[in-house]
Order: C-alpha cells, then sequence, then structure tokens
C-alpha cells in the first residue's frame, strides 16, 4: 500500500506544510513572517495570529504542488482528490511557541478527524534529526547529528528513526542564540545569524580571539562566549567609536571561528567517544556555510563519512515533519486527539 501523509509545522515564526508519499518528499511550502524584523525577534502573540491567516493556503499550496510534483492536474477538484487520499495528518507536538503549536494541532486534529484517518505527533527537534534521511546521500544507523538551531544545541545518537537519544547538549545558551545575540550587539537586524555569516566570509577568522569554554563530556556552554563578546565590544568602542564598523568582516569571521569550532571539537569528542564516523548536521544553524564548510574539512581529516541537508531541510519545515511521520506510520505510533502540544518536550 502506497502511504501519503501531509504534514504540518508551527512551531515559531515559519506555517509549513509538506506532502510525503513512501518516504519521498512531494511537496514542501514554508510562508515566513517578517512581521517581527521591526521588533528584533519574535514576538509569540503575532505569530500565532499569522499562523491562523497562513495554514490553509500554505496546506492548499503543499497540495497543489504535490499533484503538480506527481504529474496530477492541479484544480480544486484534484487537490480535493489528494486531500481526501492522505492516510495520515502529521505535525509538530513540541517543543516550540506554544500559541503556534496550538494553531498547528489545532488544525491537524480537525483534519484528521474530517477525513477520519490516524494523527501523527512529531517531536521537532526529532524531525530535525531525521531531515538527514530525505534525500540521497542518507546515512546508515547509527549515526551522529549535531543539531543546532536558535532554541537548541545538542548532539544526538541515532540508533534507528525512532530511537534517538542525546548524548550532549548545551547548559544554558544554544548556538543559534549565541549567533543572533553577537549580531545584535554588533547593530545588525534580525534575524543576524545569516548576517554574521554572509559578513564572516570575506573576514580574517584569527584577527581576534575568544575563549572557548572548558566543559566536560559532550555539553556546551555559550553564556561565558556571549559575555565574553560584550566585554569585548565595550572596551574597543569605548577607544574608538568606529572599532565595528570598521572591523564588521574580521569581528564576524572571529565570533564564527569561535562558535563553530565549540561545535566542532565537541563532535570530534562524540565520535571518539562512541566510535560511530558517520555525522550529520541539522537545524536552522547548519545552514551557516562556515559550519557547513568546517566539517566537511573535518570528515575529511578524520575519515568521517559526513552528510549536510539541503538548506531547505535546514531551517524549520514541514519535510522534516512528515519524513519523521512516515517512519512513526510504519510502527503504528499514532496519537489521540486528546493530544496536547507542549512547549517543552523530553526525548
Amino acid at each position: 500500500m502506497s502511504i501519503t501523509i501531509l504534514a504540518i509545522e508551527s512551531s515559531c515564526d515559519e506555517t509549513a506544510a509538506a506532502v510525503c508519499r513512501d518516504g519521498v518528499i512531494l511537496s514542501n511550502f514554508i510562508a515566513n513572517q517578517t512581521v517581527h524584523e521591526q521588533y528584533g525577534g519574535v514576538v509569540p502573540e503575532l505569530a500565532s495570529r499569522a499562523h491562523m491567516q497562513n495554514i490553509v493556503p500554505v496546506v492548499y499550496a503543499a497540495l497543489q504542488k504535490a499533484n503538480q510534483q506527481s504529474g496530477e492536474p492541479t484544480d480544486e477538484a484534484s487537490i480535493h482528490a489528494l486531500l481526501q487520499s492522505v492516510h495520515a495528518i502529521a505535525f509538530t507536538q513540541a517543543p516550540g511557541l506554544i500559541g503556534s503549536l496550538l494553531v498547528g494541532a489545532q488544525f491537524a486534529k480537525s483534519l484528521a478527524l474530517a477525513l477520519n484517518v490516524p494523527l501523527i505527533a512529531v517531536h521537532h527537534m526529532q524531525a530535525h534529526v531525521l531531515a538527514n534521511l530525505i534525500e540521497d546521500p542518507r546515512p546508515e544507523f547509527p549515526f551522529l547529528c549535531l543539531t543546532v538551531s536558535g532554541g537548541h544545541t545538542q548532539i544526538v545518537l541515532a540508533e534507528s528513526p525512532l530511537s534517538l537519544k542525546v548524548i550532549g547538549e548545551t547548559m544554558d545558551d544554544a548556538a543559534g542564540e549565541a549567533f543572533d545575540k553577537s549580531a545584535k550587539l554588533l547593530g545588525l537586524p534580525y534575524p543576524g545569524g545569516p548576517l554574521i555569516d554572509k559578513y564572516a566570509q570575506t573576514g580574517d577568522p584569527n584577527r581576534f580571539k575568544f575563549p572557548e569554554p572548558q566543559i566536560p563530556g559532550l555539553n556546551f556552554s555559550f553564556s561565558g562566549l556571549k559575555t565574553a563578546i560584550l566585554y569585548f565590544l565595550q572596551e574597543n568602542t569605548a577607544n574608538n567609536p568606529n572599532f565595528i564598523e570598521e572591523n564588521l568582516a574580521d569581528i564576524c569571521a572571529s565570533i564564527q571561528h569561535r562558535i563553530i569550532s565549540i561545535l566542532l571539537n565537541k563532535v570530534k569528542a562524540a565520535a571518539r567517544t562512541t566510535g560511530i564516523d558517520q555525522i550529520c548536521i541539522a537545524g536552522g544553524v547548519s545552514a551557516n556555510s562556515g559550519l557547513r564548510k568546517a566539517l566537511t574539512e573535518m570528515g575529511q581529516k578524520h575519515n568521517w563519512r559526513t552528510f549536510i541537508p539541503a538548506f531547505q531541510y535546514c531551517t524549520d519545515n514541514a519535510a522534516m515533519i512528515a519524513i519523521t511521520a512516515y517512519y512513526k506510520f510504519l510502527e503504528n505510533d499514532f496519537a489521540d486527539l486528546s493530544v496536547s502540544p507542549t512547549a517543552r518536550a523530553e526525548w
């Protein structure tokens, strides 16, 4: 039997929908929210309102694209027929902004009830890991995955699609937050992480030295680094008010170099500890060009097989929810309609 799944992602400020058939992504449609730029960060109430506005057209667009990809007509009747043939509805259950999660969850529940098909609840961070299974080349189990985003930094041991264990995580701030807060200190607009990546490409990563926290085991810490960057900028701008403007590329390159070294030194330790040589990255920060290049180079040096998802599967998207739901469907891992979204979730 062919298995078709419609998946919805609404954990933060992207409204996304995807259609997956037998583990192949037919569509992955995302609506971004630009309203938050003027506030320097995501405003939860505005995010949930935007999800309510976007979710119906986004789901419709995903169904339309899936039909187009399959060579089927894209008229309303054909889209309705595709919707009627769906075998399950998947949604992001946790973690995330509770208001945003509620929009996706309630829509998914209503649709599953109306179509009389199973509901599949997906853990957002587990889905980031399994984004590495969307396209070839795919890692073989077991593999390690460095999952880095604005809210999470983890090293995950993946033993199977549904057996994922966190073996290292941040003790305070996430790597994505370190990027964004550093960008804010530099006066860059939100979201600042991609801008640090952009300026870093023309800068000298060894120009300025920032400390690397000595955290035992496989855990991370970024709060001390953020403080060191703050003091560094305060001291230098006191002596030269134009310091940031005159040295922006080198500052960005040096900050990015240190964040990446913190991440990959822990990955190297995890590979040594576990003996696993298949290494993946995932999450929004895995779109960073410096991290992608550094992982590839480290993989070549240590004879790892490295896997990096396409850019569209790094940031929040519904394709990763769909691929995770596909493996859960195969194991009959369904959720009751009483399931509730939660802002935080244990693995």
